[in-house]
């Protein structure tokens, strides 16, 4: 009987031990490291600050550029093209490899999180399945899609702070060194 105690308590703590934080991530591909030492992104290197919450930057790529874009600067656009080593590395930027991600440190938690989201509303993205539905982003932190009107907040985990209800931003693991290090969003692979 003490033997069976043993093996009900084990299933116990791991059942208790799973919750919400393993849906917290999409399970599908993204793949981009960036060294910012090398390539010198100012764009991007504020986004990858923890000391400025609240910037999000969409990096996406155009040829052989990568292309930045931020909530803090709107229609300005930042084109850093390909090094060697970028050259050679594999990228998987959202949905079909087409939308792009955004990242950048929340305001709302101290310390600050920071995010990668798809630039797709998911919404929109789960009822085609085509990656014609770009956000756009505000120097709020929120970002819309021009389709549905939903509005999400990329400074609380991409949930939706206006419109239908529905699936919160797509969200991807990462990490960045800082503004002028290395940031990786590696998922699903």
């Amino acid at each position: 009987m003490k033997k069976y105690t043993y093996y009900i308590i084990a299933l116990l703590v791991l059942f208790v031990s799973c919750d919400d934080a393993e849906f917290e991530f999409s399970s599908d591909s993204c793949y981009f490291i960036f060294d910012n030492g090398a390539n010198r992104s100012p764009m991007l290197g504020t986004a990858m600050n923890s000391l400025s919450p609240g910037v999000f930057c969409h990096a996406a790529v155009s040829g052989r550029y990568f292309v930045f874009n931020t909530n803090t600067a709107p229609g300005q656009t930042e084109r850093v093209a390909f090094n060697a080593v970028d050259e050679q590395r594999t990228l998987i930027l959202g949905a079909y490899n087409e939308s792009g991600i955004i990242v950048g440190y929340g305001n709302l938690n101290s310390p600050a999180i920071f995010y990668a989201y798809d630039n797709q509303c998911p919404n929109c993205y789960k009822e085609s399945n085509l990656p014609r539905y770009g956000l756009t982003m505000d120097t709020t932190g929120k970002a819309t899609c021009k389709s549905c009107k939903r509005v999400y907040d990329m400074n609380n985990g991409g949930i939706i702070s206006s419109g239908d209800p529905g699936d919160k931003l797509i969200r991807y693991r990462c990490r960045t060194t800082g503004p002028t290090g290395v940031l990786e969003v590696i998922n699903g692979q």
